[in-house]
């Protein structure tokens, strides 16, 4: 059965000081040497602490919190970016992240070769990726460049690109990171309905976002994060009443 375990789950990212290894510093004799040995000369961020939540079938989840709470980098977690320094975490089925969809690519690349580039790290073997190449070519519009590299590409284009790739895929669990903007009116509407398709198959849907309406509309559940920790979950509409009521 499709799932996501994280019990107790904490992630630090230590920030090092540059100004101590600076020039000035050491002529002034204020770098590391007057400090003394076994010093340390970082500061550990706590980014997550203690996580613990299941997800199963069925389940659409919201995250919420201010900037910094900790949304994307959970969502990094259970995509299996961030490895937890203490705790577990074990995900079961098949999972699409498009928390940042033009990782990866190669801008000295074809659009066909980031074509498969990009599907091998979503998972997909070569002969999957050259599979979706026609659905992609006719999703994307972009003809005759996908013959091009990456390099000449507009932004707009290339997001097209890594968004035709990222949605081709049937995955069981879809993580996302607010809903992706691509390219003009026309093309816009007609990728929502792509992703909204995806999202309506997927087992498992985990969102952050910072758009309440758009978590009432998919979201069966919300998580509400604070500097790093999980302070409450429930059904998405009592929870995103707490946090608007907080805000």
């Amino acid at each position: 059965m499709t799932s996501i375990e994280l019990n107790n789950v904490d992630i630090d990212f230590p920030i090092y000081d540059a100004r101590t290894r600076s020039l000035k510093h050491r002529v002034l004799g204020l770098g590391p040497q007057r400090v003394g040995p076994g010093a340390h000369h970082r500061v550990l961020v706590h980014a997550l602490r203690g996580i613990t939540m299941s997800l199963s079938n069925g389940d659409r989840l919201g995250l919420v919190g201010r900037n910094g709470a900790g949304k994307t980098t959970l969502l990094r977690v259970m995509t299996g970016i961030y490895e937890p320094a203490v705790g577990t975490i074990q995900v079961n089925g098949r999972v699409a992240s498009l928390t940042n969809i033009t990782m990866g690519m190669d801008m000295e690349g074809t659009g066909y070769e980031n074509i498969v580039i990009r599907g091998l790290m979503l998972g997909m073997t070569r002969r999957q990726s050259m599979e979706r190449v026609e659905d992609i070519e006719n999703f994307t519009e972009l003809g005759d460049y996908l013959s091009l590299p990456l390099r000449t590409y507009s932004a707009g284009m290339l997001v097209r690109l890594a968004f035709a790739i990222s949605t081709s895929i049937n995955p069981e669990i879809l993580i996302m990171d607010e809903m992706i903007g691509a390219g003009d009116k026309a093309f816009a509407e007609k990728a929502t309905a792509r992703l909204e398709k995806m999202m309506a198959s997927a087992n498992i849907l985990v969102v952050a976002s910072h758009a309440s309406e758009t978590l009432r509309r998919l979201c069966n559940k919300a998580a509400l994060l604070r500097q790093g920790q999980l302070i409450a979950m429930g059904p998405v509409e009592e929870i995103l009443e707490r946090y608007e009521s907080e805000n």
